[in-house]
């Protein structure tokens, strides 16, 4: 195979993650907007399929295909509470997410962990988290068992810019270092914290410049060039593995509200439009279509909106968890003395 065919290859698969990413997203955002009236939008006839917060990665897909492309399945991940990309692109199955966020026993946490706290042990994935940074103490753990269990297996660990700010960033870029783990930090950088702008809340020059005060290697990337994210990664991964802790920062653009059903009202509506046009899905598919691959793309973004459409089925005719399954997956603290 050539040069070119390989680089058609890689993209295409590349491009599949992100549309069935967008797909699943797009689907879950409509399922959360019926019922009520929240933050200033029309209330739907319909009842909620989602309920609770639902966070989106829309405008961030490819943050998530072109890191997880480079983890083998024995790889671990951490996620936040904009997670279902990350989960998606590590393998887990769109039907049981599906399955997760409505609510239903069928899902991939029985129905108990919803999308914030969305985790599948069976891929590596680990766990969204919904407290900011919470995620990087949790995979700087994870990378000191694997190194002292032998493994080569590395962990990816995704957050925000807003977590740079927190205390758990330092404290686990300074132990992954010291002790020379296998992990990758990946700060997502859509450039807004909840609904306040990063430039405002964060000194200096950002995450990669706080992570080399560590000695820990970085790269900085165009975060909506999934190409680019790929070939860092790659190299990023590869050091990882040999026990040296790296950070890729790649700055995006999270077109929608902090959650579902926020209309983001606070931003400019000239950058959220400078956004739409520079969607990391429509510079893939334009390279796409440069290679000759338009009708490949155009069966992927299909394939996508079907496989999303067979799980909303599945979750609509899921069974509801049984009450008795409240008292499972509980932590004993005993016969009271603690209390």
């Amino acid at each position: 195979m050539g040069k070119q065919a390989e680089r058609l290859a890689r993209l295409l698969a590349l491009y599949r993650t992100m549309a069935r990413i967008r797909a699943f997203e797009d689907a879950a955002e409509a399922a959360s907007q019926g019922g009520v009236q929240v933050w200033g939008m029309e209330a739907s006839a319909t009842p909620a399929k989602v309920r609770g917060p639902l966070h989106l990665s829309t405008g961030q897909e490819a943050v998530a295909a072109g890191v997880c492309a480079n983890l083998r399945r024995d790889d671990l991940l951490t996620s936040t509470h904009r997670g279902h990309g990350h989960t998606l692109a590590k393998g887990a199955d769109t039907t049981k997410m599906m399955c997760e966020l409505y609510g239903r026993a069928t899902g991939c946490n029985g129905g108990k962990g919803g999308s914030m706290h969305i985790a599948d042990f069976s891929v590596g994935m680990l766990g969204a988290n919904g407290v900011v940074a919470a995620g990087i103490p949790i995979a700087t753990g994870a990378a000191q068992a694997l190194k002292l269990q032998g493994s080569d297996a590395i962990v990816a660990c995704f957050f925000g810019d807003g977590a740079i700010n927190r205390g758990p960033f330092l404290e686990g870029l300074n132990w992954a270092q010291v002790y020379g783990l296998p992990v990758l930090f990946v700060c997502e950088d859509n450039r807004i914290a909840a609904t306040t702008p990063t430039g405002s809340m964060t000194a200096g020059p950002g995450a990669a410049a706080r992570a080399r005060a560590f000695g820990i290697e970085t790269r900085e990337v165009d975060g909506n060039d999934v190409e680019a994210i790929d070939g860092a990664a790659a190299e990023l991964i590869t050091l990882a593995r040999s026990g040296r802790p790296t950070l890729l920062h790649a700055v995006t653009y999270r077109i929608k509200g902090h959650v579902s059903v926020d209309p983001g009202a606070y931003r400019d509506p000239a950058e959220v439009e400078r956004a739409r046009l520079d969607d990391p899905l429509l510079r893939a598919r334009a390279q796409l279509v440069a290679l000759g691959a338009a009708a490949e793309a155009n069966a992927i973004d299909a394939d996508a909106r079907r496989e999303i459409d067979r799980a909303q089925a599945a979750a609509d005719a899921a069974p509801w968890p049984v009450a008795e399954a409240a008292f499972g997956d509980v932590i004993s603290t005993g016969a009271g003395q603690w209390r």
